[in-house]
């Protein structure tokens, strides 16, 4: 069983409530039909029931009867969702009305379902930009408790099998923040270990990289490694966690043997923590096409419900895969 279909598995296990709030989207529609026949969740579909109905007769889609259908317009919860909404924001200026407005958007109100404990995580973005996405997420949902920051990670699949656990391993941050401060780096480091374990189902082995190992090397920079991993720890004390150490120190054992002799990390890290969004974004690319590897994501991650965002590219496989990913973020921000 291949890493998809094991996220596939433990998602049908779990049965999270997803939010799809684009549902006139074909593409989407077709991944919300997919995702409720084969039990990878319990699909929420936002818009008018009627219309929806008629885009899946039109389709041939059979599972679409399924799914739980929101009408943003004739929601018997709107009231309370608007509530809601004004204990949350009116000292950021929030008005009554723009409220009721809001929460007619599919976008604002598939987070403010999350946030009222009617869903449990959402995925759009096939026919919306990034901005419209996260937005009504920072505003309602917010990040989990002792982070401040959201990350991208990417689960990159090799072919060698002998990195990373079997082949697999995470990345971060590759997507969202150019240059973090150290606070930011630690956070990230804790987050992308949750999503090891959380989505990878591994123990995360976490190297925090630099282009120095263990003191090689003194510069600013370095420093700001060596202070992210003193703070990780800090956060999560049980974290198996090393650093600062360079890649080929991170993954070779040989080397970490060499670099880090007394390193319980080096050689055999599973998850690597880039410094900036520099080194992150080349190096996961570099990796996908030079050594083939599979590249899965970005999975958000940092968000106190999980809320990820798809390429305006994407194909319905995209959405079925990232709709179990975020069931399975949900069960672990859930434990």
């Amino acid at each position: 069983m291949d890493f998809i279909e094991k996220v596939k598995e433990r998602a049908r296990q779990v049965r999270k409530r997803i939010v799809l709030p684009e549902a006139y989207e074909e593409r989407t529609l077709r991944a919300g039909d997919i995702m409720a026949g084969e039990g990878i969740a319990e699909v929420i579909l936002i818009g008018d029931p009627a219309q929806i109905g008629e885009h899946a007769r039109k389709l041939g889609l059979q599972h679409v009867k399924d799914c739980k259908i929101v009408d943003p317009h004739n929601n018997p919860k709107k009231d309370e969702y608007v509530e809601m909404m004004l204990k949350l924001r009116a000292h950021k200026g929030l008005t009554r009305e723009e409220a009721e407005k809001l929460i007619e958007d599919p976008l604002y109100l598939g987070p403010v379902m999350i946030k009222a404990g009617d869903a449990d995580g959402e995925v759009a973005g096939a026919n919306n930009p990034t901005g419209n996405v996260l937005r009504p997420a920072f505003q309602f949902v917010r990040t989990m408790p002792g982070i401040s920051v959201v990350s991208g990670a990417f689960f990159m699949i090799l072919q060698d099998k002998a990195f990373g656990e079997d082949g697999i391993m995470v990345f971060a941050d590759c997507a969202v923040n150019p240059d973090p401060d150290a606070a930011q780096l630690a956070e990230i480091a804790v987050t992308s270990a949750r999503t090891a374990l959380h989505i990878g189902g591994f123990e995360p082995r976490v190297a925090m990289l630099s282009f120095s190992t263990k003191g090689s090397a003194s510069h600013p920079a370095v420093d700001k490694v060596t202070e992210a991993l003193r703070l990780a720890r800090e956060k999560d004390p049980s974290l198996a966690i090393d650093g600062e150490m360079q890649a080929d120190a991170a993954i070779i054992p040989a080397v970490g043997k060499k670099k880090a002799p007394d390193s319980t990390i080096a050689g055999k890290a599973n998850v690597l923590i880039f410094p900036d969004l520099n080194s992150g974004n080349i190096s996961y690319k570099l990796v996908q096409r030079m050594a083939h590897a599979e590249a899965i994501g970005p999975v958000l991650q940092g968000m106190a419900a999980p809320i990820n965002d798809l390429s305006r590219g994407c194909s319905v496989d995209d959405i079925v895969n990232l709709g179990a990913i975020t069931a399975n973020q949900a069960a672990g921000i859930n434990i």
